[in-house]
């Protein structure tokens, strides 16, 4: 992934974070991955960070109104 990715990706976390307030970072972690198609605690190992920046975005877009 390439810095920029990465820093896409840590902006979509941030707004996510603020989206979510009361869910706590692992929680947080945990629910990506898990909207990334990770079905297994162990997925968070093997998840490609593109995939993550995808369901981030998803994520963000479907709960946008909530803020």
């Amino acid at each position: 992934m390439s810095i920029q990715a990465t820093d896409e990706l840590l902006d979509a976390i941030s707004e996510l974070r603020a989206l979510f307030p009361d869910w706590r970072m692992g929680q947080l972690v945990a629910n990506l991955v898990q909207a990334a198609g990770g079905a297994e605690p162990g997925d968070i190992w093997d998840i490609e960070d593109e995939r993550l920046l995808v369901a981030a975005r998803r994520l963000i877009e479907r709960n946008r109104g909530r803020a």
